[in-house]
């Protein structure tokens, strides 16, 4: 049958491979089937898997389900609770299929359905001080249940710690107090464009710190509730300053010794940490540009040394080209730099 059709398809005109496409076969088969003289031999009607479960048996599986007792529970435990009455219906898979089918798997009875973040707006960084990135972070203290507070704000571009503070507690006018203080320390403008980013915390949203944010001309950004991602180089900057081999070891007396070590810590940070993120460059010296020099130079140095040894390297050197850009929560990989600083 197929053979036949597809030869009076293609003497009407059409192409032997798109016949055979139609007839969901390949040109393979056809023409294996040509040689040992062979028809179609394919299975036209399928049969239905002996284990699979009738229309009734389905419909006796959703009325368990949907029942007074049932409503509210998952198939895992749906499935034990009918084995310890005697009863065995189906198996938990199976029930998982059937409610999937119907559309009751995502939620049921007095259970919500399942809502949609929608991810923060995604911005790019082509120099410092336009995109910063701000957190708090707790630092132990010798009574216990009690903590001091790192507020930390940080460069997107560079990585620069551009304003801290210790306090003992949390809140959107002590971190208002700090985002001045920065901005001030940094000599930005009331002009200057910059935007904040931050997780949904309740001294980032807080009407203090965003009337602050109004007024001297910055723009707030949000991750998404309980996403850290949405804010990874705030959590990576977290995670650098308690694995460093200088922090304590043990927890901090009082606010005032816990202001000292951060103090040393972001000295160290910003000036002598060779970021990896950087190229192992100091946040200091990629903040204000020196990066560009130091990177070509440690290419000048790598290609000399390939080509006073080249038996010694099998590829290219060492990428130690300037990164020009830093994203914040891409909206995905594949849209242009252009695009995504339209989007900032």
């Amino acid at each position: 049958m197929a053979i036949q059709s597809i030869a009076t398809a293609v003497k009407q005109g059409a192409r032997q491979k798109l016949a055979c496409n139609i007839m969901g076969i390949t040109p393979r088969s056809l023409q294996n089937w040509l040689i040992t003289g062979l028809e179609d031999q394919r299975q036209i009607v399928k049969k239905a898997p002996v284990n699979k479960l009738s229309e009734r048996e389905r419909k006796h599986v959703l009325a368990v389900c949907n029942s007074e007792e049932f409503k509210d529970q998952s198939p895992k435990q749906i499935v034990p609770a009918l084995a310890d009455k005697g009863l065995y219906i189906a198996s938990e898979s199976s029930f998982y299929r059937i409610l999937q089918d119907v559309g009751q798997l995502e939620h049921r009875g007095r259970s919500s359905a399942p809502g949609t973040r929608v991810k923060p707006d995604p911005y790019v960084a082509d120099g410092p001080n336009q995109v910063w990135s701000w957190d708090i972070t707790y630092l132990a203290s010798t009574i216990k249940g009690r903590f001091f507070y790192l507020y930390l704000f940080m460069d997107l571009f560079s990585r620069k710690i551009v304003g801290w503070e210790v306090y003992e507690n949390e809140s959107s006018e002590l971190a208002a107090k700090i985002l001045r203080k920065a901005k001030f320390a940094e000599a930005l403008s009331g002009s200057h464009e910059l935007v904040l980013h931050s997780d949904n915390g309740s001294p980032m949203k807080g009407a203090t710190m965003l009337a602050t944010m109004q007024k001297i001309g910055i723009v707030p950004s949000f991750s998404r509730p309980s996403v850290s991602n949405d804010n990874p180089f705030s959590e990576a900057l977290f995670k650098t300053l308690k694995y460093v081999p200088i922090y304590p070891s043990k927890p901090f007396d009082g606010v005032d010794d816990a202001r000292q070590w951060v103090a040393k810590f972001s000295k160290w940070y910003n000036n002598s940490h060779r970021h990896s993120g950087l190229k192992f460059v100091t946040p200091v010296q990629r903040h204000n540009g020196e990066d560009v020099n130091i990177l070509e130079l440690r290419k000048t140095v790598y290609e000399q040394a390939k080509n006073r040894h080249p038996e010694r390297w099998s590829g290219k050197t060492r990428n130690w080209n300037h990164e020009a850009i830093v994203k914040l929560n891409p909206a995905n990989e594949q849209v242009s730099n252009d695009e995504l600083k339209k989007a900032a």
